[in-house]
């Protein structure tokens, strides 16, 4: 195999010399085992501009190919010979030379030899062009004289439309040679028909790349369409202006026959260097539309799915101090763009404070984007707060916008925030902090500016001890915390949260509108309530289903009712019996209500075994004058009489 420590020169490599300076072309022969040159020839010394040769590691002379070097001898070995111009080696200067390279395999007292002819690529061009111009010359000088008067009748049949023509034309010979151009074609390249005429139009016009590189005429699919005989069309090269600056053009080079014999090729091209400029402003535009559009389509989705969510209202209801006090904090925090805290039992309106705060804020044109944090996957979170490109992980086949970048220039809440995993807590609250994100499998950084709205049904004190919360998040997160109150500490918003959910339900499911009595009332606020608002919206949903217009259903859990009627009695005689006195007033209304109690229980009937008076165990005489004395209507004790709606 190639080495990279020379050997001192042996007999076989004075052979291999022998070998080397018999050959015609520049050669080279190399001992494959050792890597090194053991031959070569003055040709050969002259071609790479190196007078030492011999001895030589091949590394030095193909530093970077050397993976392509042994591939190449790993051929000449197997085929017993083998060619490439894939090989360029380095000359003495340290600039590589394009050579055709013909290796084959020699023997040598048992070494593995490969001689290596090189054929210098731009030598050999210019020997074929002077073949072809020594074949016009050999034809005389007739010729030379036919080939210019033919380019020269057809400049001239065709002078009128040359210079008509709004497209650049040009023709050349077949030595390259520019025999004459149109006046559209000077006005572009800045150059003057006596500038080119005669001139090597390719190194003057067709020289590099506009990458900088180097455009060698062997390239050129201008000279391959004559010298080939094939009609070459080509929609995104340069030609350089005069002053130097490059004009993108798409041209069509087409062979020209004299008598059915090669004459050269005619040249059109036009400069698309605005229309090049128009098109990448129009894809990038394309480009920023598709992203807002699939931005677009992405809240679309999200919001349609809040919409179809969203069962009740947007709005807060209610009169108790609990939430009269939460409205309060809401107009203090709305117009800030401090971030928002919100806890409280699962059910009791996180999201509606969350919503209303969005909704009273500078932010509310932009869309509040929810993140149900107890509802994703631990290993799909990333993605869906922070986005990914394709490619980021298996299966993601398309770009995906993450709900941070989402909600930018508006507001993210995170619902259940305690559910967020534990390893994604550090980058979220970088994020928030920097306002700059990283989609998944993505360099670009993103600038945001996003507003947080938290949101726990969890002790997060808790879930802070137990580290599975950072404290410093918790910290960035509660700026303005806000405790929603469970529906059992506001009865009192029971009468008109039922009205409002009753009206909603009965308008989304086409139903008419029951009747709500205060007995329907009574009995919703004797219930303790253990999913809070969200429980009662669904009693009362069903309750209007049940009902099909007529007085409300009521289907509630009475083994949990009942105690906590008693309870409430028991919370009212409790409030007669506070103080230090029996005060007359509180003696009358203790009786008072004991009255109204035996009613109830007797269904308005007085006398009889078991009407109020038995119960009380007085005469229904004595019953009746003590209901006259303390004015006891009827609607004290009969709530079914009385309607709340």
């Amino acid at each position: 195999m190639l080495k990279s420590q020379p050997k001192s020169i042996t007999k076989s490599d004075a052979d291999a010399q022998t070998i080397a300076e018999a050959n015609v072309l520049p050669c080279l022969i190399i001992d494959v085992e050792q890597g090194q040159i053991t031959g070569t020839n003055r040709k050969a010394e002259k071609l790479l501009g190196r007078t030492l040769l011999r001895g030589l590691l091949v590394t030095k002379l193909f530093p970077t190919q050397m993976a392509d070097l042994i591939v190449f001898t790993g051929a000449v070995e197997h085929y017993g010979e083998s060619w490439t111009r894939a090989l360029r080696p380095m000359s003495g200067n340290g600039k590589a030379i394009d050579v055709e390279l013909h290796g084959r395999a020699i023997g040598g007292n048992g070494a593995r030899l490969l001689a290596l002819q090189m054929v210098d690529i731009e030598a050999y061009e210019q020997r074929a062009k002077a073949v072809m111009t020594n074949q016009i010359h050999a034809r005389g000088l007739t010729e030379w004289d036919r080939v210019r008067d033919f380019f020269r009748e057809m400049e001239n049949k065709n002078r009128l439309i040359l210079d008509a023509a709004g497209e650049g034309i040009y023709g050349i010979n077949l030595e390259g040679k520019t025999t004459f151009v149109n006046n559209a074609a000077q006005e572009m390249l800045g150059w003057t028909a006596d500038d080119l005429l005669g001139e090597d139009i390719h190194a003057m016009i067709h020289h590099h790349h506009v990458d900088g590189s180097s455009y060698h005429s062997r390239e050129c699919p201008i000279y391959h369409s004559f010298r080939n005989e094939h009609v070459a069309r080509v929609e995104d090269e340069v030609f350089w202006h005069k002053d130097g600056h490059p004009i993108q053009v798409e041209y069509v080079s087409t062979p020209i026959y004299d008598q059915q014999v090669l004459a050269g090729a005619v040249v059109i091209f036009r400069d698309i260097t605005d229309r090049r400029e128009n098109e990448k402003k129009l894809r990038s535009a394309m480009d920023e539309i598709d992203a807002l559009k699939t931005k677009l389509e992405q809240e679309n989705e999200y919001l349609q799915e809040e919409i179809r969510s969203v069962r009740s209202h947007y709005d807060l209801v209610g009169s108790s101090p609990a939430i009269l006090r939460t409205v309060a904090q809401v107009d203090l925090v709305a117009d800030t763009q401090s971030n928002v805290l919100i806890t409280g039992e699962s059910g009791t309106g996180k999201a509606l404070v969350a919503s209303a705060i969005h909704k009273a804020s500078s932010r509310a044109k932009r869309p509040m984007i929810r993140v149900n944090c107890a509802a994703i996957p631990s290993g799909a979170f990333e993605s869906e707060l922070f986005g990914h490109v394709r490619g980021a992980f298996q299966g993601a086949l398309h770009d995906r916008t993450g709900k941070l970048e989402l909600a930018n220039g508006g507001t993210l809440f995170l619902d259940q925030v305690a559910e967020i995993p534990s390893e994604l807590q550090g980058k979220i609250l970088r994020t928030l902090q920097d306002k700059t994100l990283e989609r998944m499998g993505e360099n670009r950084t993103h600038k945001i500016n996003v507003r947080v709205i938290a949101s726990s049904s969890t002790n997060l004190a808790q879930a802070l001890k137990n580290g599975s919360f950072r404290e410093d998040l918790y910290f960035h997160l509660n700026v303005f915390p806000i405790e929603c109150q469970p529906l059992r500490n506001r009865s009192e918003d029971i009468p008109s949260l039922t009205r409002h959910f009753l009206k909603v339900a009965c308008e989304r499911l086409n139903l008419p509108l029951p009747t709500l009595t205060k007995a329907n009332v009574q009995q919703l606020q004797a219930y303790h309530w253990p999913g809070n608002v969200r429980e009662l919206q669904n009693v009362i949903e069903r309750g209007a289903i049940l009902a099909r217009g007529e007085k409300l259903v009521l289907d509630l859990p009475q083994t949990v009712a009942k105690p906590l009627a008693l309870s409430k009695a028991a919370s009212r005689l409790g409030q007669l019996l506070s103080g230090d006195v029996l005060t007359e007033d509180k003696l009358d209304a203790l009786h008072r209500q004991a009255i109204i109690d035996c009613l109830k229980r007797a269904d308005g009937r007085i006398s009889g075994e078991k009407g109020a008076a038995a119960i009380m165990g007085i005469r229904p005489t004595t019953f009746s004058s003590r209901v006259q004395k303390f004015k006891i209507q009827k609607s004290d004790w009969d709530a079914g009489t009385e309607t709340w709606v």
